[in-house]
């Protein structure tokens, strides 16, 4: 553990006290390292790569102007009428617990770091924003605070109030989506540092009763495909679920399935053939790994994505 606070706390302080040694949020990385975010583009949901065009990392912990960062990590995007906006995890040095950051863009490429929009006395990351009938709606990774957290934009994209609790209990990256007039939700719920275990639920309505599926937990024991890794997807009538790599350490890389067949009763999966699909480099900001990936169909039938990357530092 001690070793785990160098890498992602350095160089705030040498030394901490006993107590926060013990309250860390689940999911730091176990090498001393540094993630930051980058944008790839691609012909499809599952061929994403790095653009000459785009000057990778887009945003790193030197861009956040308005807390000490450590990192920045686990980003999602949505563009609302011809600007994109950005959600992060920024993790503040100073009071130990991840926040959530924002960022925009007009072109997707360039970004420019506005500031932080949502920090609570507990951990935040995996700020997995949507859309649903004109109303803009949060659920970031809450696990300190023992539940599944919706926050709703009273003002977006700087103001959130949070609307109630999902589920309550220990759930990392929360991954929800829609369909068949349903809401569905993977979550990874292993507390213990392994991410091997994948639990999926559903519901009528967002904080209605949610229900586990007969089948969950889907995986069991396989931290290679069990923690999600970004959002769920819909392309031609077809759910992709995207889910980082923890084994034999944290965030080596990320995986793509195909869900063929989703009912209250029923669960199919099968590994895309061209996993996987985000690996590191071996140099630069993303040489040591990538565990997180949000993309999305441009008007012009590309895709772009927003994913993140860690490198080993001194």
């Amino acid at each position: 553990m001690k070793t785990l606070l160098k890498q992602v706390l350095k160089p705030a302080m040498n030394v901490l006290p006993p107590k926060l040694l013990n309250n860390l949020p689940i999911g730091l990385p176990d090498k001393l390292s540094q993630w930051s975010i980058g944008i790839y583009t691609g012909n499809s949901h599952i061929e994403l790569q790095e653009n000459q065009n785009i000057k990778n990392p887009v945003i790193s912990r030197s861009d956040i102007s308005d807390v000490y960062a450590g990192f920045v990590a686990d980003p999602f995007m949505i563009k609302v009428e011809q600007t994109w906006y950005m959600f992060f995890e920024v993790y503040n040095n100073r009071t130990f617990r991840g926040e959530i950051g924002l960022a925009t863009s007009q072109d997707g490429a360039k970004w420019n770091y506005e500031k932080i929009i949502l920090a609570e006395p507990f951990h935040l990351s995996y700020p997995y924003v949507f859309n649903w009938m004109g109303e803009y709606y949060m659920i970031p990774e809450t696990f300190q605070a023992q539940a599944i957290r919706l926050y709703k934009a009273s003002n977006f994209p700087s103001q959130w109030e949070f609307v109630g609790n999902l589920m309550t209990g220990i759930f990392l990256d929360a991954s929800i989506f829609r369909h068949n007039d349903k809401w569905w939700l993977f979550t990874e719920t292993n507390p213990q540092h392994k991410y091997d275990t994948l639990r999926l639920f559903y519901a009528d309505d967002l904080l209605s009763n949610w229900v586990e599926h007969p089948q969950s937990p889907l995986i069991q024991g396989n931290a290679h495909i069990a923690r999600p890794g970004g959002r769920v997807i819909s392309v031609d009538n077809k759910i992709i679920r995207y889910t980082q790599d923890c084994d034999p350490e944290y965030g080596i890389q990320v995986r793509a399935f195909e869900v063929e067949e989703l009912t209250t009763t029923t669960y199919r999966e099968r590994e895309v053939v061209k996993n996987p699909i985000l690996v590191p480099s071996q140099e630069g900001w993303n040489g040591s790994g990538m565990h997180h990936i949000d993309p999305h169909l441009l008007e012009n039938g590309q895709w772009i994505a927003c994913v993140d990357g860690r490198v080993l530092v001194d």
